[in-house]
This record gives C-alpha cells, sequence and structure tokens, in this order.
C-alpha cells in the first residue's frame, strides 16, 4: 500500500496557527500517513523577511510540531540552498520514494497564480494539489486543485511580523511554543 505523505510549503516567517490548521485538516480528510512541514531557503515568488534565518525558522516549526506524531519538519530546501522550487524538491522526493503518493497544500491565495510555478505541468504529475479557501480570493477546483473544506482563518506572517515590532500580543495566532522562543530570542524585534 502506497504511503500518502501531505506537504505544507513556506516561508514560515513565522508559523501560524493557519498552517496547523490547514496540516491537520488535510490529514484527516486525506487520511494522510504523515504531514511534513517544508521551509522555503529562497521562494522564487516572494522575499523572506530577512529578520529571521532559515535556522530560526525550522527551530519555530520544530516547537510548534513537537509532540504531533504524524507532523515532521523536512528541512530538505533549507539544506539545498538557493532558489526552493517545488518542482526540483518533489523530483527529489518522487525518486527516493516512489511509493508515495504526495499532496501538496497551498492556500487559496496560491491557486490563482499556480499556472506560474516552474515546470507546473511536470509537477502536477509529481502531485495532488490540495487547496484552501483563504477569505479574499476566488477558489474553485478548475484550476486542477483538489479543494477541502475546513475552518478559514484570515491570518498572514505579514500580518504577525508587524505585530511582533510593534510589540503587539500575538497569543493564540503562533503556537505557544514557537511564541515563546520569538519572544525569548528577540525575534523581529528590529
Amino acid at each position: 500500500m502506497k504511503k500518502r505523505i501531505g506537504i505544507i510549503g513556506g516561508t514560515f516567517d513565522p508559523i501560524h496557527i493557519a498552517h496547523l490548521i490547514m496540516a491537520n485538516e488535510a490529514y484527516h480528510a486525506l487520511e494522510l500517513d504523515e504531514v511534513r512541514f517544508l521551509p522555503n531557503a529562497a521562494p522564487p515568488h516572494k522575499e523572506i523577511s530577512g529578520q529571521t534565518t532559515a535556522d530560526e525558522r525550522c527551530r519555530m516549526i520544530e516547537k510548534s510540531i513537537a509532540g504531533i506524531p504524524y507532523f515532521k519538519l523536512d528541512p530538505s530546501e533549507v539544506l539545498r540552498e538557493g532558489k526552493s522550487y517545488t518542482y526540483d524538491t518533489m523530483k527529489d522526493f518522487k525518486h527516493n520514494e516512489p511509493d508515495s503518493d504526495f499532496f501538496f497544500m497551498i492556500g487559496g491565495d496560491m491557486i490563482a497564480s499556480l499556472s506560474t510555478w516552474y515546470c507546473i505541468q511536470e509537477l502536477k504529475k509529481l502531485v495532488t494539489f490540495v487547496g484552501f479557501e483563504r477569505p479574499g480570493y476566488q477558489t474553485t477546483e478548475s484550476e486542477g486543485v483538489l479543494m477541502l473544506k475546513g475552518p478559514v482563518v484570515d491570518l498572514s506572517s505579514t500580518l504577525l511580523r508587524k505585530r511582533l515590532v510593534e510589540k503587539k500580543n500575538c497569543s493564540f495566532l503562533i503556537p505557544e511554543a514557537a511564541y515563546r522562543y520569538i519572544l525569548e530570542e528577540g525575534l523581529y524585534e528590529s
């Protein structure tokens, strides 16, 4: 029987509850064996804030998913460095794990731009894209994305970085252990 693996990629700068909710909803709805959090080294479609290192972003993920046995940190893209093209990563995963099916999770904001992704037609042969609604974005299954219903949380890392810089409370929005780490290490203070 093939292993069913969910992948949630992103900068996770910082990770927040919407990431965890999306991963957990997909885990249950798709009967996945595990969900891997795949932080980008350098995403081709946006800039990382520059306020945190890849190691710090990985530490936030580790702290956020500790104790959840079906959630894993996969630092493949961070270790590879350079631009993080999903196609290259998934090609490696398929080569190394040919008996696995991969489900790549994206938010509603990414669905409209999916056609611009590097080697998208080849990538669609390697993964099933799983989309989640996001307020303010029109989403349909016509883009070849399997849409899942779940709690809709209008939250972004951009908003959280702004709040953290302004020293506003982010309790309940960032997983508690990651938030504590951010405060202890003074991340996002400038």
